[in-house]
């Protein structure tokens, strides 16, 4: 095939640098223009990876024991009938459970120490298809939790703070007191530990405390519960919270996953995005190095362009060739770097610990494993964003070198 002229001379000039004067010095610079973008691509691909593997291991986590989306009544209570906004919750495509809930606040006891907790009376029946806790409990089950046998499941951080175990007894104190002819004493209860829950989630695990539903409305004088809803894809607990809302009217407030963790949310997105701004820098500071590379190539190449300029060439066919050097170094290092980052993200975990024994170091601390998840969402706009300045770079290079004029370059030839 007959490329362009520019297209040829472009491609030269990138792939070897023999015809300049300064031998393998410039034949070694493009690769180092390469080296670098691919390197801030990878990097960028990585790390974003593994921030997504960890944001989603512990969404994972606090999913377990959090429902997609919550129905609570109109002032944020528990709802008049929570059955009958179940069956209507069901009919959405996307509810897949649906199960009650009572949640307050109060304080467990064993008698020497006293931690703030926060109570979640359940159906343990229902509550299978919401969440994941019986997989969860150690030394016992969720079945446990009878209605009137006043048993309770404590987090670890909870069990630990009190130094207590399975079997042990501990005492629920409620908010509010009881009005008596000696006075207000505060409601309290006697329950039965019969096993501790550990979701590796730190604040369920320090404040979560598991009881029968009709064990905590009476504890707390509740008249009905809420509703936990259990979606066929969380990430669309948005567009069904919505919907479901607009279905209850002002009978109920819906929540989904995504408001009710909104702070944790928020802040995982700005240190994401931060994040990706930092090691941006990384690739602007590559194609910098990509300017030089062609301003350096053009101080080199007068001759030839003056030469070239004599021929017939026009600056803007001078200016292409240039453009095609810089372009073709960006893009093969734009995509050297995707494919080093990706070949990296999938195998973080087992680079890692290769790294580990090789080195006899502890780089992941107390973290089990280097979680990693590649999205398209990010590697596109990496992709992009490194062609567009590679791109970008080769335009003032390209530009000088079609103001070069012949007898000038060719006076001291």
């Amino acid at each position: 095939m007959n490329w362009p002229y520019e297209l040829q001379i472009g491609w030269r000039y990138t792939r070897s640098g023999r015809a300049s004067k300064r031998g393998s010095v410039f034949s070694f610079i493009p690769f180092v223009s390469m080296l670098g973008i691919a390197v801030g691509v990878a990097a960028l691909i990585i790390v974003l990876s593994v921030m997504n593997g960890f944001q989603n291991d512990v969404r994972d986590r606090m999913l377990s024991v959090v429902a997609h989306v919550e129905v609570l009544g109109p002032d944020g209570g528990p709802l008049a009938d929570w059955r009958q906004t179940a069956a209507q919750a069901l009919q959405q495509p996307q509810v897949r459970g649906a199960a009650p809930f009572v949640s307050a606040q109060a304080l467990v006891s064993n008698g020497r120490s006293m931690a703030g907790v926060l109570v979640r009376g359940i159906s343990p029946a229902e509550e299978a298809q919401v969440t994941s806790f019986d997989r969860q409990v150690h030394g016992g089950r969720a079945e446990q939790l009878v209605a009137g046998e006043w048993n309770v499941i404590l987090g670890s951080g909870v069990a630990e703070a009190l130094g207590v175990r399975r079997g042990e007894k501990v005492t629920l104190l409620a908010p509010g007191g009881q009005l008596t002819p000696a006075g207000v004493l505060p409601r309290l209860k006697q329950f039965n530990v019969v096993g501790v829950l550990q979701t590796g989630h730190y604040q369920h695990d320090n404040t979560l405390v598991l009881v029968h539903l009709e064990d905590a409305a009476r504890l707390f004088r509740v008249d009905g519960a809420s509703l936990q809803l259990r979606l066929a894809d969380l990430h669309r607990a948005r567009e069904v919270s919505q919907a479901l809302q607009a279905a209850l009217g002002d009978t109920a407030e819906v929540r989904d996953w995504t408001h009710t963790n909104r702070q944790w949310f928020s802040a995982v997105q700005v240190e994401k995005k931060m994040m990706s701004i930092i090691l941006a820098l990384v690739v602007a500071v590559a194609s910098f190095n990509l300017v030089a590379m062609l301003v350096m190539t053009v101080t080199d190449k007068r001759a030839d362009i003056a030469i070239l300029r004599t021929l017939g060439a026009s600056p803007r066919g001078v200016m292409a060739i240039f453009m095609v050097q810089g372009a073709v170094a960006g893009v093969i290092g734009t995509l050297l770097g995707t494919g080093l980052g990706l070949l990296a993200a999938f195998h973080i975990d087992a680079i890692v610990r290769g790294v580990e024994q090789a080195l006899n170091l502890n780089v992941l601390g107390f973290v089990s494993r280097m979680p990693s998840d590649p999205q398209r969402g990010d590697i596109v706009p990496i992709v992009l964003m490194s062609l567009v300045l590679a791109f970008l770079a080769t335009v003032y290079p390209s530009w000088r070198a079609s103001r070069v004029q012949p007898a000038e370059a060719l006076r001291y030839e």
